[in-house]
C-alpha cells in the first residue's frame, strides 16, 4: 500500500490514533502511584526564613537574605485569614517574597496559623487592634524603626487598610494586593451570594462556630465551576506526563487544597458589616471602640488589581484610592490576570512586581 493511500484511509488513521492514545494512557497510568507521594513532598514556602515572634497560633517569619538590606524600613506581608500565606512564596521563580528580598528589603510575613474551635469568638478588633498591633510593636522594637511598610493580600489587604486607618503613624507605605474595599458593588458572585436576602450569617455562625474550610473552598470552586470541575481535570489528564506542567500543578493545587477555617465572629463581621452593609467606605466601620476611616490613611498607597479577578472584582478594589486621604496614591491594573495569578502568574512576576519593588524603593530612600 502506498503512502498516499495510507494517509487517505480514514480507517487506518483512526486505528493509529487509538493505538497512539492507548500508549499515552499507559504512560499516564504508570505515573499515578507516585503522584500522591510526590504531592506530599511539595515545599510550602521556598525562601529561607526564621520564626522571630509567636503569639497563640500566629508566627512572624523573617526572610533571611545573603546580603544586608538596602532599604531602612522593614516590609511586612499581611495575608488573609483564608488559606495559607505561602502562596506569596510558592516557588523559586514564582515568589513575591523573593522579589522584595532580592531587591534589598528586610522582609517579614504574618502567618496567622490555623484557628481552633476555641477561637470562634475572636473579632476583627482582636486581629487588628490586638495581634497586628503586637506584630508591629515587636518588629519596630526588633529593627529600631518607628514605622513599617505593609503589604496586604486579599482579606489581609482589607485588614491592613483598617489598621492603617486606625494607626496611621505606624505605617510608612501601604500596598494592597487584590484587596476588597468597596462592597457596594454586585459584580462577582460572592457579592450576590452573601446578601442578607440569600444568606443569614448570624444563623450560620451560631450553628457552625467557625466558618468551615470546606464551605469556603466549595464557594471558591463554584465561582468558576466549568473550569474547576471539568476543564482542570481534563487538562491534568492530558498533561500529567509533562514534568514542568506537573510540578506547577501539584504546587498550586497543594496550596488551593490547604484550606483553613475562619474564626466565626470575624466571618460574621466581614459578611454583615462589609458585604451586606458596606460600612468601610461609608466611614462607619467600627473596629473595637473606634471607627476605621479610610480618609485617615495619609501615607503613600499602591493598589494592585487583577483585571480578571473572580474573587475580588475590579469594582471592589479599584475605588480604594478614592477614599484615602493620601496625595501619593497609585493603582496598577494587570490585564488578563486573576486573583491568584496576580501573585504567582508569569506576567505578574515579570511586569507587576518589579514595578511594585521600584515604587516602594523610591519611597524608602
Amino acid at each position: 500500500m502506498s503512502t498516499t493511500s495510507h494517509f487517505s484511509n480514514p480507517w487506518l488513521q483512526w486505528q493509529e490514533a487509538v493505538v497512539d492514545e492507548a500508549a499515552k494512557n499507559a504512560q499516564r497510568m504508570r505515573l499515578l502511584p507516585s503522584l500522591f507521594e510526590r504531592a506530599q513532598r511539595v515545599r510550602k514556602g521556598v525562601t529561607a526564613s526564621e520564626v522571630v515572634y509567636e503569639e497563640d497560633h500566629l508566627k512572624i517569619l523573617h526572610y533571611v537574605s545573603k546580603t544586608k538590606p538596602v532599604y531602612r524600613t522593614p516590609l511586612v506581608f499581611v495575608y488573609a485569614l483564608v488559606n495559607r500565606p505561602y502562596i506569596l512564596d510558592l516557588k523559586k521563580d514564582r515568589s513575591v517574597v523573593a522579589k522584595f528580598v532580592e531587591h534589598g528589603f528586610d522582609t517579614y510575613l504574618v502567618d496567622w496559623g490555623v484557628p481552633t474551635d476555641a477561637d470562634r469568638h475572636l473579632t476583627l478588633d482582636d486581629y487588628i487592634n490586638g495581634y497586628m498591633v503586637n506584630v508591629m510593636d515587636h518588629l519596630c522594637e526588633r529593627t529600631g524603626k518607628k514605622q513599617l511598610n505593609v503589604l496586604g493580600y486579599c482579606m489581609g489587604g482589607t485588614m491592613s487598610a483598617m489598621f492603617t486607618a486606625l494607626h496611621p503613624k505606624r505605617v510608612k507605605n501601604l500596598i494592597l494586593l487584590a484587596a476588597p474595599i468597596d462592597f457596594g458593588t454586585r459584580d462577582g458572585l460572592l457579592n450576590v451570594w452573601t446578601q442578607s436576602e440569600y444568606f443569614d450569617v448570624d444563623k450560620f455562625v451560631d450553628a457552625f462556630g467557625n466558618c468551615p474550610a470546606e464551605f469556603l473552598q466549595a464557594g471558591f470552586q463554584l465561582l468558576r465551576p466549568v473550569q474547576n470541575f471539568i476543564q482542570k481535570p481534563i487538562d491534568f489528564y492530558e498533561h500529567m506526563n509533562e514534568e514542568k506542567y506537573l510540578e506547577d500543578f501539584l504546587t498550586t493545587e497543594t496550596w488551593l487544597q490547604d484550606n483553613i477555617p475562619v474564626p466565626g465572629e470575624v466571618y460574621r463581621e466581614f459578611v454583615k458589616y462589609l458585604y451586606q452593609q458596606n460600612l468601610l467606605t461609608k466611614g462607619q466601620m467600627m473596629v473595637g471602640k473606634h471607627i476605621a476611616k479610610l480618609e485617615n490613611i495619609l501615607c503613600p498607597v499602591l493598589n494592585l488589581i487583577a483585571a480578571q479577578d473572580d474573587l475580588v472584582p475590579c469594582a471592589q478594589s479599584v475605588p480604594f484610592t478614592e477614599f484615602v486621604g493620601s496625595k501619593d496614591r497609585k493603582s496598577i491594573l494587570l490585564p488578563g490576570c486573576g486573583h491568584i495569578g496576580l501573585a504567582i502568574g508569569g506576567r505578574a512576576q515579570h511586569e507587576l512586581w518589579p514595578q511594585a519593588c521600584d515604587w516602594l524603593a523610591k519611597r524608602d530612600k
